[in-house]
């Protein structure tokens, strides 16, 4: 055989061989589009996209942060629907749930002499929860630097401390609670209380969950955003 024909026969083996190579290739598991030239695998797209995470249900926590036998307060309050939570002054105050702080009272201008009923919380915050409630905390020695309108707060974040400010001077150190419909902003008469908070608390206090929810949705759908006293 000449120099040609083994060039011709070189060649036809060669492109035999490669032939058989690339159907080799092609029916060996891993060379599939799946695979690139390097050998890693290439997720292909998912048939069903993976479920969104369902949002966390909402929490409450204690509004005090303090040894649980230094903690008192009772089940009724005096003239109107709250809670006075009797603890050492200077006791944490911090956020009974996640939301935003739309009104503060950063200054104690009660005076038993005029008895103003929008100056009677004196330091004081109010609390837009993500939940639909409002919550309302009085009577502070000291509001947190975060705790201004606007703020977005997690729940157990500090607010303040427990104090005596307002009409509560000449008592012991505790915390006015107040659960209501979120409405205003101003109406005090409605922030400080709408319906009893004894119940939650307790809850909350022994590290269990009772949302106010439905009981503040039933009493707004009653009585709506009262715009007097």
């Amino acid at each position: 055989m000449g120099t040609a024909g083994v060039r011709r026969g070189t060649g036809v083996v060669a492109g035999a061989l490669a032939l058989l190579a690339v159907s080799a290739c092609a029916a060996r598991p891993g060379s599939s589009p799946e695979f690139d030239e390097v050998r890693k695998h290439v997720a292909s797209p998912a048939e069903t996209p993976s479920a969104t995470p369902a949002p966390a249900p909402p929490h409450n926590v204690f509004p005090v942060r303090a040894e649980a036998a230094s903690v008192h307060y009772g089940r009724v309050h005096h003239d109107y629907p709250a809670t006075d939570v009797f603890a050492p002054c200077g006791s944490a105050v911090v956020a009974p749930a996640a939301g935003r702080i739309v009104e503060v009272s950063t200054a104690d201008t009660w005076s038993s002499a005029s008895n103003e009923g929008e100056d009677r919380g004196g330091l004081s915050w109010s609390l837009a929860g993500a939940d639909g409630v409002r919550y309302y905390g009085s009577h502070l020695a000291t509001l947190a630097p975060e705790t201004r309108p606007g703020a977005t707060v997690a729940a157990g974040q500090v607010l303040g401390t427990v104090g005596r400010t307002g009409s509560a001077r000449g008592t012991a150190c505790h915390l006015h609670f107040g659960l209501s419909p979120i409405c205003g902003p101003g109406d005090w008469w409605t922030r400080r209380g709408a319906l009893t908070p004894y119940t939650y608390l307790r809850a909350w206090q022994r590290g269990t969950q009772r949302s106010p929810v439905a009981a503040v949705a039933a009493w707004r759908a009653k009585h709506g955003c009262p715009r007097t006293p």
